[in-house]
C-alpha cells in the first residue's frame, strides 16, 4: 500500500484549493521546522515518538475524524488546525535557555510542592503543551503567521492537546475572529488534536527501526513499549474506535484495557467540548478493545 493510500490528505488538498497562500505558509513552516520536533530525543531518548512522524499521524487522524465535515470548514480553520497539529509537541525539545525563559511565564500552580525544580526534563514532559505554546510565540516569525490573531489561534489549538479546559470560553471561543474577518472554532480544532494525539497508540508509533526494546533498563519503559507494540491497529468507524491488540501476556492485556479506558475518558471530554457547544460533531462514542 502506498503512502498516498495510507494517509488521508483531505485538509491539505482543501487548503490548497481554498487558499493557496495559506497552504504555502503551512508547507513552508513544515519545511523550516522539519528537524525541530526530533530534538525531543536529546532529553527523552527512550520516550515514545514525539517527532514530526507523530505530528503527521496526528494530522492524518484529524483528517479522518473530520470526514465530510471538511466541507464546512473554512481555509483559516484548516490552516490553524494543520499548523497547530504539526507544532503541538515542539515544547518537548526546547533548549535549556528557552526552558528558563519560558518557565518565568508559565503558571505551574502547586506543582513544585511535590516536584523538584531541578528536574527540568520532568517539568518539560509534564507541561510540554505550555512550552509548545511559548515556542510558537517566540519563534512566530519563522512560521510567517499572518497576524497576532492567527498566532493566538495556533497557540491555543496546540496547547489544547492536553490539560487545558476546552470549555473555557475565553481561551476557546466557538467563533474566534481573525484579522481577515473570518472566524475559527477553537474548541473543535483543539479537541481534534487532543483526540488524535490520544489515539496514536499503535506499534507504528514506536517502530523497531527507531527503538530497541532490549536496550531498555527500566521495567516501566519495557512495559509501555511492549504495550504499544502489542497494539497492532486502530480502526476508526463512524461511531467507535476499535483497538486491535495481539498478546497472550496478562499484564499487557490489562494495560490495554486501561489504555482504552484512558482513550474513552479523552473521547468523552472532547465530545462534551464540541457536540454541545459548536456546529461540528465528533461522531465516535466509544472505544472497544479487540484481541486478534
Amino acid at each position: 500500500m502506498s503512502f498516498e493510500e495510507t494517509y488521508d490528505f483531505s485538509m491539505e488538498r482543501h487548503l490548497l484549493q481554498l487558499d493557496p497562500v495559506l497552504h504555502k505558509r503551512f508547507t513552508s513552516s513544515v519545511f523550516g521546522l522539519q528537524y525541530v520536533l526530533s530534538n525531543y530525543k536529546l532529553l527523552f531518548p527512550d520516550f515514545t515518538d514525539h517527532s514530526e512522524l507523530h505530528s503527521l499521524n496526528v494530522i492524518d487522524f484529524s483528517n479522518r475524524l473530520i470526514a465530510d465535515q471538511i466541507n464546512r470548514m473554512n481555509a483559516d480553520e484548516i490552516y490553524v488546525l494543520l499548523l497547530g497539529a504539526y507544532l503541538h509537541d515542539t515544547g518537548m525539545g526546547i533548549t535549556k535557555e528557552d526552558f528558563v525563559d519560558f518557565s518565568n511565564q508559565i503558571d505551574f500552580g502547586d506543582y513544585f510542592e511535590t516536584h523538584s525544580r531541578d528536574d527540568y526534563p520532568r517539568i518539560i514532559r509534564d507541561f510540554h503543551n505550555e512550552f509548545s505554546g511559548m515556542f510558537i510565540r517566540k519563534y512566530h516569525a519563522l512560521l510567517d503567521l499572518p497576524s497576532e490573531e492567527y498566532m493566538f489561534a495556533v497557540i491555543q489549538t496546540s496547547r489544547g492537546h492536553r490539560k487545558t479546559n476546552l470549555l473555557n470560553e475565553t481561551d476557546y471561543p466557538v467563533a474566534y475572529k481573525l484579522s481577515d474577518g473570518n472566524t475559527v472554532c477553537l474548541p473543535y480544532l483543539a479537541a481534534l488534536i487532543r483526540l488524535s494525539d490520544e489515539i496514536d497508540i499503535t506499534a507504528a508509533r514506536n517502530s523497531k527501526l527507531l527503538y530497541d526494546m532490549e536496550s531498555f533498563t527500566e521495567e516501566n519503559q519495557r512495559f509501555h513499549f511492549g504495550l504499544h507494540h502489542a497494539v497492532r491497529n486502530l480502526i476508526i468507524n463512524e461511531s467507535e474506535f476499535v483497538v486491535e491488540m495481539h498478546t497472550d501476556n496478562p499484564t499487557l492485556l490489562e494495560g490495554g484495557k486501561k489504555l482504552c479506558e484512558k482513550m474513552q475518558k479523552t473521547l468523552d471530554s472532547c465530545i462534551l467540548a464540541v457536540n454541545d457547544r459548536t456546529p461540528y460533531r465528533i461522531t465516535q462514542k466509544r472505544v472497544l478493545l479487540k484481541l486478534i
